[in-house]
């Protein structure tokens, strides 16, 4: 049995369906915080459980009879590392053979702010006694190409990455990577996990502009001021920081790395720049 916490979410959904191209419904459970929302989830067949990183009895719950344990770290920034540990006791009590995790990209030595939990994380992991795999997600490519339509309105892509480059992968590459090492016979402890092709935003934007047929130049502005532009976009303040802080430690090069990990995980070469733009553009 192979259980996802926070199935419910954008990559958690899409490892469960990468799951079921190799593994029966039924040994799929789907952790979730609100079981009502799940619904799509329950319509593959797999099995939805209530589990609240914050309430240890719902895990218990959640993971009895779990051979494996998939830990999606908690989008509650400045809060995970106790829900993480939360999750780790209970993956302990289950006797879980695998607690796999989704980390970011080189975060034992990473600038970036959101690091910081997942290095503490990792630490957990390491202690806990349990057999782990860590994986160490680069940036999404959707983190920058859900803002496209955002920049072709304004004629600008703004940003504050200088010309720092990113080797981003897709939800769906990242999702196919979990997959694997959740079946493999033998997985890795750690996988840094990367696009196989790095960008820059002047690059992403010289694409924009390629496949809208208007130009779209990149701007590039101190952190301080591209949050406060991100904030008067509407995003709240911990996603204008988050992607502030994430573009600045993008120019110190956090989110680059060249090693080809998860193409390798899945079998086949990561979704470049332009399909992510075709993709984003289509929408």
């Amino acid at each position: 049995m192979i259980v996802i916490t926070g199935a419910n979410g954008q990559l958690g959904q899409l490892i469960v369906k990468a799951l079921l191209n190799t593994t029966p419904a039924a040994s799929i459970v789907a952790a979730v915080r609100d079981p009502a929302k799940a619904t799509g989830l329950a319509e593959l067949g797999v099995q939805v459980r209530k589990a609240d990183y914050n309430d240890p009895a719902t895990l218990d719950t959640a993971f009895a009879g779990a051979e494996k344990i998939l830990l999606i770290s908690s989008s509650e920034i400045g809060q995970r590392l106790d829900q993480h540990r939360n999750v780790i006791d209970a993956a302990k009590r289950a006797g879980a053979g695998l607690l796999a995790y989704t980390s970011v990209l080189h975060a034992d030595r990473s600038p970036l702010a959101l690091a910081g939990e997942h290095k503490a994380t990792e630490e957990l992991l390491r202690a806990s006694g349990l057999r782990t795999a860590i994986l160490r997600n680069g940036w999404y490519f959707e983190n920058y190409t859900a803002g496209l339509g955002g920049a072709l309105a304004h004629g600008v892509l703004l940003g504050s990455a200088q010309d720092g480059r990113v080797s981003a992968a897709t939800r769906e590459d990242y999702a196919a990577a979990a997959a694997a090492v959740l079946t493999a016979a033998a997985p890795e402890a750690l996988y840094e996990l990367a696009g196989d092709r790095s960008f820059s935003l002047p690059e992403l934007a010289a694409e924009l502009s390629r496949q809208a047929g208007k130009d779209v130049p990149y701007k590039d502005m101190p952190e301080a001021d591209y949050k406060a532009a991100l904030l008067g976009a509407g995003l709240p303040e911990w996603l204008a920081s988050l992607l502030s802080d994430s573009d600045a430690g993008v120019a110190k090069g956090a989110l680059e790395d060249n090693g080809g990990a998860l193409s390798r995980l899945i079998g086949r070469a990561t979704t470049p720049l332009a399909e992510a733009v075709r993709v984003a553009l289509a929408k």
